[in-house]
């Protein structure tokens, strides 16, 4: 197979870097060439609680976790191309069920150990056994059967069936390697923190306070992708957890912090008066929306799966909770995910509709407007995490908008810490839910029967026999149609209600320079480098 995704290339155009490559808050400076030293302070609204990349789902630790790991591979924002990085080079079998990969030599974790053939093995081994917190890799490792080091710069991994989406896998934070010492580690022992081969070296993460990098020295393996070789340019980055948006503003503007992470609207004109740069890229994967349990009566209910997606005004959500550069969601795959299929014909704000399939079902309107049907009232408890500062916002116009129709929408925020064990007890009626990753094979992850499957998605379905089938698809004109058709099952039946598309919209001060966004939309800091006052 070639060196690229086995799929649709992700369009230049939409996947262009919005400032990034430039100096944050520098526009029309000349800061000079890039210089090594410097701390870098970037204040964060939350904190999943784990120092675990191979553990993490939200945004906000992924920034910190993913420099303090390196991939076997990564993947360019613009084309979608997979490039080296780890890996010098690879190639899979004509059933995609053996990917063999060549690895550079002389690259080391921060304790000595060497990146070899038998530490890919240690960590492939070891993912399919973490638990709730581990969803992620273990589904980009569905149905693996093991590693076969072949020497220690030669390794071929083999799956039961056909696995495309593998070797995009391999780019990702989620399969980011670990020394072997700390893989072996217990779950809990990780989220203490972990020992990587990347940039920087996790010096201290204390929970809901700070995570702590320091550059790691003698580091000459980076991504085929950075822009430099050799070391990280920053001495020191501070991921600091600041949950309240103003005070995360107001630090940035008093140069407090160097940049932010979590932009509301209305800190777009504010900031870019104060000359802050505002970096923005369309996230991959799977849109902000709601996702019912199919396990539970609610989530069986067809007519208030249907209710719920027309009831909601999408456009009006965007526009009065995130930032400008946000799209309302139009499938169930953001619009920059390789294969996404516009279903926006399927994602109309009808409450005409709405209170018609309502009627039609039997839930009657109450004294105080909610519906009533047996004697149960229309509640719907949502499961949802702080994971961004736009989450409740949003959640409460979504909950004024649902009222409209009869339905009493009630928010249940839980810490990031406890979610995917909530999700993973099935104790929940419905979640307001993404995902990031650039490939389409999400769907399968969280959706498909095989996956993850925390909604409980029946086995057997139509649409679970498509999302099966496209991980297993050589022919990327036949994925292509096979993940256009489950997006349409997934919408057309309300199985998923995307709402909107998660834009990450940062603020960088005028010191700090080069905060380059990866494929997914992450941030990637070998690069960054900061001026002089």
């Amino acid at each position: 197979m070639k060196h690229r995704l086995a799929a649709a290339v992700l369009t230049t155009g939409l996947l262009a870097l919005a400032a990034c490559g430039g100096s944050g808050g520098g526009a029309g400076q000349d800061a000079g060439p890039p210089r090594p030293g410097g701390d870098l302070v970037f204040a964060v609204s939350s904190d999943a609680g784990c120092a675990d990349p191979q553990q993490v789902a939200s945004n906000d630790s992924i920034y910190s976790m993913r420099q303090i790991v390196d991939s076997l591979t990564d993947q360019d924002p613009a084309s979608g191309d997979i490039k080296p990085w780890l890996a010098t080079s690879w190639s899979s079998n004509p059933t995609a069920t053996e990917w063999t990969f060549q690895l550079r030599p002389g690259a080391t974790f921060s304790d000595g150990t060497p990146v070899d053939g038998n530490a890919v093995k240690a960590n492939f081994d070891r993912v399919p056994s973490l638990g709730a917190r581990g969803t992620l890799p273990k589904g980009y490792l569905a149905g693996y059967q093991g590693t076969t080091v072949t020497s220690p710069t030669s390794v071929t991994v083999r799956f039961a069936q056909p696995n495309v989406q593998f070797l995009q896998g391999t780019s990702t934070h989620s399969l980011g390697l670990l020394s072997p010492a700390s893989a072996a580690q217990t779950d809990d022992q990780r989220c203490a923190g972990v020992v990587g081969s990347g940039p920087f070296v996790l010096q201290s993460y204390v929970k809901n306070q700070a995570t702590v990098l320091t550059r790691r020295a003698g580091y000459t393996w980076g991504s085929s992708l950075f822009t430099h070789p050799g070391e990280a340019y920053l001495d020191r980055a501070e991921f600091r957890v600041v949950p309240e948006s103003g005070v995360r503003t107001g630090s940035l503007q008093s140069g407090e912090v160097d940049a932010i992470a979590s932009i509301g609207p209305q800190d777009e004109a504010p900031l870019s008066g104060a000359g802050i740069d505002l970096p923005s890229r369309a996230n991959p994967g799977v849109p902000f929306g709601i996702v019912f349990n199919l396990a539970t009566p609610l989530g069986q209910d067809a007519a208030v799966r249907e209710a719920v997606s027309a009831a909601i005004n999408r456009q009006e959500v965007v526009s009065a909770v995130y930032t400008s550069q946000t799209k309302p969601a139009t499938s169930a795959l953001a619009s920059t995910t390789p294969d996404f299929a516009d279903q926006s014909a399927l994602l109309g704000f009808d409450p005409a509709r709405a209170n018609s399939v309502l009627d039609a079902a039997g839930w009657v309107r109450g004294p105080d407007g909610i519906r009533t049907r047996a004697g149960a009232r229309l509640t719907l408890p949502l499961l949802y995490a702080p994971v961004i500062a736009t989450n409740r916002p949003a959640l409460e116009l979504v909950q004024q908008q649902l009222r409209a129709v009869g339905i009493d929408l009630q928010l249940q925020e839980r810490p990031i810490s406890d979610t995917a064990a909530i999700q993973q007890s099935g104790q929940f009626t419905a979640a307001w839910f993404n995902v990031s990753r650039a490939d389409p094979d999400i769907l399968r992850n969280q959706f498909g029967s095989a996956g993850s499957n925390v909604f409980r998605f029946p086995a057997g379905t139509p649409v679970d026999a498509l999302l099966a089938a496209q991980a297993g698809t050589l022919d990327p004109a036949q994925r292509t149609q096979q993940v256009a058709q489950a997006q349409q099952q997934l919408v057309g039946q309300h199985l998923v209600i995307p709402v909107a598309e998660l834009t990450t919209t940062l603020g960088v001060g005028p010191r700090a320079h080069d905060v380059a966004f990866d494929a997914s939309s992450r941030i990637q800091l070998h690069d960054t480098w900061k001026s002089e006052q």
